[in-house]
């Protein structure tokens, strides 16, 4: 009996240790990752310098893993995003902030850069798709279509058309409550008008407290809070 005890106990403390490992992993690489770029340039312009704590909580995951996560009617945050994108190194220091300081641990990162479909509209004003999307993108359209801004493409006057589907932009952060779609910030402050202008404390804060809405979604099962800008 007391061989099974103990057999039953070193498993759950493997469990553990092993849990926590691969979270230190994903948070080391998260870090590694976004901070790669810094010193580097885009198209003549500074790619802005980001600090990644190395206890930040993301979980590397994918469009099918977080589709499967919803259907099981978990509770749990996800940010889509990926490390080249501007809007999403304005915004990903206080991410982290929020997170500790409501003490949410998991935090899934789905990096979107290549899954997503990509569209123009052609000379005759018609819009056509250039590449599609993944399977596991497209379910998520559908699992999250309440609370996703539709995808709006610009003509060659610089009006606004439909391509009359949902965009998940960069950055997005999302909260799921018992597999229901709640709330979703991009995060950008209303002031940024430039993903690479310098932010002011102002900026920050609105950004911390959009952060701060839809995260407290999962940690206290609160709603509110809506968002425009993306990238």
């Amino acid at each position: 009996m007391k061989r099974k005890l103990f057999f039953a106990f070193f498993i759950s403390l493997v469990l553990i240790v092993t849990g926590c490992s691969f979270n230190q992993s994903d948070s080391k690489k998260f870090k590694n990752e976004y901070e790669s770029l810094n010193g580097t340039k885009v198209e003549g312009k500074s790619v802005r310098k980001v600090n990644i704590d190395k206890n930040n909580p993301f979980i590397y995951s994918s469009a099918e893993e977080v589709a499967k996560k919803i259907e099981n009617k978990e509770t749990f945050a996800v940010y889509f995003g990926f490390k080249e994108c501007p809007w999403c190194r304005s915004v990903i220091e206080s991410l982290i902030e929020v997170s500790s300081d409501l003490g949410l641990e998991e935090i899934y990162y789905v990096d979107v850069k290549d899954i997503r479909d990509t569209m123009k509209v052609n000379d005759d004003g018609k819009v056509e798709t250039d590449k599609k999307g993944t399977s596991g993108y497209y379910k998520l359209l559908k699992l999250l279509d309440n609370v996703l801004d539709d995808y709006t493409l610009t003509n060659k006057d610089n009006e606004g058309v439909s391509a009359n589907e949902k965009r998940i932009y960069a950055p997005t952060v999302i909260s799921i409550v018992d597999g229901k779609a709640e709330d979703m910030t991009t995060g950008i402050s209303d002031a940024q008008t430039d993903a690479y202008m310098k932010l002011t404390d102002e900026m920050k804060k609105e950004t911390y407290n959009k952060f701060k809405c839809v995260l407290e979604c999962v940690t206290e099962n609160k709603n509110s809070c809506s968002i425009d800008k993306k990238c």
